[in-house]
């Protein structure tokens, strides 16, 4: 019986050494250049300022030129599957639609040339948010395409399929109305199940994002009509 206990064992060590490679991100940094990454950010603005994930414009700017000086290619989220076989490929993005977007985090990617990705939770609240003179701006500018994030950035998981699809539909169509297009989804706090992606799909998102469970820096590529990859928090 002694195979037994030791083929148990092995399968143990097995499930735990699974488990920590799949939720943790010590090993991102011998990732293959080729596949691309996604830098998730919230706000850019002074730290006295801000609530929630932020990043201070210096570390910004100091990511800006890193990436840079390594021959970074900076893409939209929903250029990325063109890019799919490039070296060095980073998509910028920022969730809900924070006016310090605009006013910090915008005039530092036009110093680089920077293009990103943000995501308007169209009808949240609670925030100071980008107006629609600046998200016209931005969206004219070349450098920044608009995605959906729903309209009150809610859990998907809690609400039942109707109103899910209400609120991914109705987010598209209000960012849409300001820029003229919204070809990428973010799913708010990462939450979503299968049923989402379908309705992604339906509603006509190009693609859809979300970071793993204990895992904010990761976003995975999907064999769907979801390219994603790995979003990083710095």
């Amino acid at each position: 019986m002694m195979w037994f206990l030791y083929v148990a064992v092995g399968l143990l060590a097995l499930a735990a050494l699974l488990y920590v490679l799949g939720n943790y991100t010590f090993w991102l940094p011998f990732r293959s250049s080729k596949l691309p990454r996604i830098v998730m950010l919230h706000q850019v603005t002074p730290k006295d300022a801000a609530s929630g994930m932020n990043m201070p414009p210096e570390k910004f700017e100091q990511l800006l030129t890193l990436l840079t000086r390594k021959g970074a290619i900076f893409c939209f989220v929903s250029e990325l599957e063109q890019y799919r076989n490039q070296k060095n490929v980073v998509a910028l993005s920022f969730d809900d639609g924070f006016m310090d977007n605009y006013l910090y985090a915008y005039p530092l990617l036009k110093k680089y040339n920077a293009k990103a990705t943000i995501y308007l939770a169209t009808q949240i609240e609670g925030i100071e948010k980008l107006t629609h003179e600046q998200i016209h701006e931005m969206a004219n500018s070349g450098l920044i395409e608009f995605g959906a994030h729903t309209q009150h950035h809610v859990n998907l998981l809690k609400l039942d399929d109707q109103t899910a699809y209400d609120e991914m539909l109705q987010s598209k169509r209000d960012v849409e109305a300001l820029v003229g297009k919204c070809p990428s989804f973010a799913y708010p706090f990462g939450r979503f199940n299968e049923k989402h992606q379908k309705m992604a799909q339906e509603i006509g998102f190009k693609n859809a994002v979300s970071t793993r469970k204990k895992s904010k820096h990761m976003k995975q590529i999907t064999n769907l009509i979801f390219h994603v990859s790995a979003r990083m928090v710095p």
